[in-house]
Parts: C-alpha cells; structure tokens; sequence
C-alpha cells in the first residue's frame, strides 16, 4: 500500500521532471563556488541541502498546483485522469503532501544560511501563484518561468550568502527557456481555453503566432546565456554548451507545427530535458577545467 502511494504521488508531481530545473540550480552554485575562490568549507553539504530545498519547493508547488486546478483538470479531456480528479488521491493527501514538502523546503534553507530562510517564505509564494495566474492573465507561462529561474539565484545565495545581479542573468535565461516552451505545451490546450475562459499566449494570438513567441522567447534565453558567460569571463566549453543548447531548440521548435501538434510531448519532455542536462554538464565542465579554484 505504502510503495503504490508513493509510486502515484511521484507521478502526480512529475518527479522525473525535476531534471528541468534542478541542474540549473546546480549551475549557480558551482558558479558561486567559482567566485568564491574555492569550494567552500562544508560545499557537499551545502550542494545536499540545494537538492533538498528544490525538491521540497518543486514538489510544493507541483502538489498545489494539481490541489488548485483540479476542477478544471477534471473537465479538460487531456488531463482529467490526473490523481486528483480521477480519484487515485484525495485532496487531503494532496494538502498534507503539500505542508510536507513546504517543511522540507523550509528546513533546508534555515540549514543553508540566514538570508536562504528570510527568503524562503518568498519563494514559496512565488512558486504557488502560478497556479492562479492562467484564470487572469496571458503572461502565466513567464511566471511560471521566473518560479523555475529563481532556482539558480537561490543557490547562488545558498552558497555565497548574498545575491550577485550577475546571476539573474541565469534566472532570466531559465524564465525565457521555461516559458518558450510552456507555451508550445500549452498550445494543446488552445481550444479548451477558448470554451472555458482560461489564459494563455495560444489563445490570444493563436497556436501560429504563439509558436513565434517562443522561438523569440528561447533566442531570448542563448542572447542571456551568452552575456552570463561574458560577464562571468566563462571558457570555451560554456560557449560550446549554449550552442548545444542553441541546436537542441532548433530542433525541439522543428517538432511542433502549427497544423501538426502531434509532437508537443517529444518536444516538452524529451528535448527540454537534454537542453538543461547538456547545459549543466558543459558548464560545470567548464569551470572544473579552467579553474583551478574549486
């Protein structure tokens, strides 16, 4: 009983997404662990507790996202066998899970530093106003990016205490990334929108000119990426992370037309999964090879 809830509560809040953003967030620690010269006394901890907190916030904030939209979840044909309107957990559970997971987050940012747990609170309701920003404006899916960006400025001040402006460089690439491709995802959604009086960029501009906005929105994300690995004078491998980065949109945008939405999942799940392990694994090789600090 106890392994089939945990094996749906997994599902319910895409655990195996939290690839999305977690190695962003491990970007900016290692970005920090640069700055500071060395890799600071007790640095695997505090990486530890960086995991923990993402974990504890995303799963947060996914569980309360299924907990708000479940009754419009329950009527929209591609999500109504979602755990929550289809009865596989209660909302009680979800509620509990959510207190849980808040607690989680909670902790780990007391145990990282002072300016992490004054934060934390912030960060929380950041990560749990999107779920309402679809019933009021088109811009949900950069909110629901920024709640994503934010992940590598607060590791940043995980590691280092403060917020360098530097690293929101980071926070803007994640936003762009995140919401570019919220919007292809939610093309799919373009018609029950329109019947139900939801918001969205497909709905106001159309499923065409909507896939437009976020090819603008990823060109967007490399130009940020870009000015990062100037201001941070980052190598050779980084540039050769954002062009891997650059051709895996490329392709993820060939996916998706806009008379033919039969690939959105390959593109949402698929490609923007390899888009944030690639950009980790080239950017951490970089600092680890040209640095000497760590």
């Amino acid at each position: 009983m106890f392994l089939k809830r945990l094996r749906l509560t997994l599902e319910m809040i895409r655990f195996e997404h939290s690839v999305f953003a977690l190695p962003f967030a491990l970007t900016g620690a290692l970005l920090a662990f640069r700055e500071s010269g060395t890799f600071v006394s007790g640095g695997f901890r505090v990486l530890c507790l960086i995991v923990l907190a993402m974990v504890g916030a995303r799963s947060a904030a996914m569980a309360f996202n299924r907990l708000v939209d479940s009754d419009i979840d329950g009527r929209n044909p591609r999500t109504k066998t979602r755990h929550i309107p289809a009865g596989l957990l209660s909302k009680t559970f979800g509620w509990g899970f959510t207190v849980a997971s808040s607690g989680i987050f909670l902790l780990a940012a007391w145990l990282l530093n002072p300016l992490c747990f004054q934060l934390a609170p912030l960060a929380l309701a950041i990560v749990f106003s999107y779920s309402f920003t679809k019933r009021f404006t088109r811009m949900s899916h950069l909110v629901l990016g920024f709640a994503l960006g934010i992940a590598p400025a607060a590791a940043w001040i995980a590691v280092r205490g403060s917020l360098d402006a530097r690293i929101l460089l980071l926070t803007a690439a994640v936003m762009f990334w995140t919401a570019g491709f919220d919007i292809i995802y939610s093309c799919q959604d373009y018609e029950f929108d329109l019947e139900n009086g939801l918001f969205s960029i497909p709905k106001a501009l159309g499923i065409a000119r909507a896939l437009l906005v976020a090819k603008l929105l990823h060109v967007l994300m490399i130009v940020s990426l870009l000015v990062l690995v100037v201001q941070l004078q980052l190598g050779v491998l980084a540039v050769v992370g954002v062009v891997a980065v650059t051709a895996l949109l490329v392709y993820e945008h060939g996916l998706v037309k806009p008379t033919d939405l039969s690939k959105v999942n390959a593109a949402f799940f698929t490609m923007n999964g390899w888009v944030s392990v690639l950009f980790f694994v080239f950017w951490a090789a970089d600092i680890f090879v040209n640095s000497q600090k760590l």
